[in-house]
């Protein structure tokens, strides 16, 4: 084959492959916001340990102080402290004062669909 036939060629298959989409292009339009993820990254990890989903279910039905937390945990003070103090910088859990007493309950109803749709997952027994 001869440099001109094979440039040729090229030639060829460059105009057959003009009329295809760029792979690539558009890819840029589909990356996440750097906010919104890091938002959903910092939920579902505060989402990421048992402790603080039984809190959650515990305040499902309403608030309660961080005593009454500590019996829903068998656990102390200061491990539900910790645990209520990345619920709510998570904007999971509010909270409210009345007098010496700090009162918890869910920042926003999301929060129980989450955990439902958790709960709805079949995980494989094996894990």
């Amino acid at each position: 084959m001869t440099d001109e036939t094979l440039e040729a060629a090229c030639r060829t298959i460059e105009q057959l492959h003009e009329d295809e989409p760029d792979p690539v292009a558009g890819l840029e339009a589909r990356r996440p916001d750097d906010d919104v993820a890091g938002t959903q990254a910092t939920v579902f990890g505060a989402l990421a340990n048992d402790h603080r989903v039984r809190l959650l279910e515990a305040l499902r039905e309403g608030e309660l102080c961080v005593c009454e937390l500590q019996v829903v945990l068998e656990a102390p003070q200061s491990t539900v402290a910790t645990h209520l103090r990345t619920l709510r910088d998570a904007g999971l859990v509010k909270t409210r004062k009345k007098g010496k007493w700090t009162y918890y309950r869910i920042a926003d109803t999301a929060v129980f669909e989450l955990l439902d749709v958790a709960a709805a997952v079949d995980v494989p027994s094996d894990q």
